[in-house]
């Protein structure tokens, strides 16, 4: 018995040694750097481009309302989702009306969450999509496991293209993010459209004036 927990040990080792040698290697083989290239031309027109973001998610099925403040966003939720499920929120202002979303909890505990309402630091008009990192999701899995999906942005946020959302990126620093573009979708079937295949049933984005 312990000549084979000395050989498993033996065998662990080696391998952390070897996994060590590659990382290494890697390391001392990287690519020269280079410039970035010039992508101004790429830039978009900002002109009316709040009614572009909206005509544009609505396209790929979700809803967008421009509001004043976030009194208005409570008022929209009241009146479009099930208040007397389980709502979850990373905004304090909103805590009044919806749980708080912890960090530091089990994440499966979020597996009833019917709305989720949370703050994105920006958008995309040319294809709707909404950036967001784990620090603004609270939870990894809460844009992904809940019902329904709720986005708060700013007007000011909307960038028209992802050229220039890629250059915000780019000046962040995150652990993890991601682009969600609407509610979860798929027409891999019959080429059929289906709304909330493996993730949110709906979405929607608040996007204050």
């Amino acid at each position: 018995m312990f000549s084979l927990v000395k050989k498993s040990l033996n065998s662990a080792q080696s391998f952390m040694s070897s996994r060590e040698k590659i990382l290494e290697a890697v390391l001392k083989n990287q690519p020269q750097t280079t410039v970035l290239p010039d992508i101004s031309m790429f830039k978009g027109d900002k002109n009316d481009i709040i009614q572009r973001y909206v005509d544009v998610f609505k396209t790929i099925g979700g809803s967008a309302f421009i509001v004043d403040n976030l009194d208005s966003v409570k008022d929209l939720i009241n009146e479009h989702f099930d208040v007397t499920k389980r709502i979850v929120t990373t905004l304090p202002e909103l805590s009044d009306s919806a749980e708080l979303i912890s960090a530091t909890v089990d994440p499966h505990t979020y597996e009833d969450v019917e709305l989720a309402v949370i703050r994105a630091p920006f958008s995309v008009a040319e294809n709707g999509a909404v950036w967001l990192t784990d620090e603004y999701m609270g939870q990894r899995i809460i844009p992904y496991i809940c019902q329904h999906l709720a986005i708060i942005i700013t007007a000011e946020s909307i960038v028209p293209t992802l050229h220039e959302a890629y250059e915000k990126i780019g000046l962040g620093s995150y652990g993890f993010g991601g682009f969600i573009g609407g509610p979860s979708k798929t027409a891999d079937i019959e080429q059929a459209l289906v709304l909330g295949a493996h993730g949110p049933l709906s979405m929607t984005v608040f996007i204050l004036k």
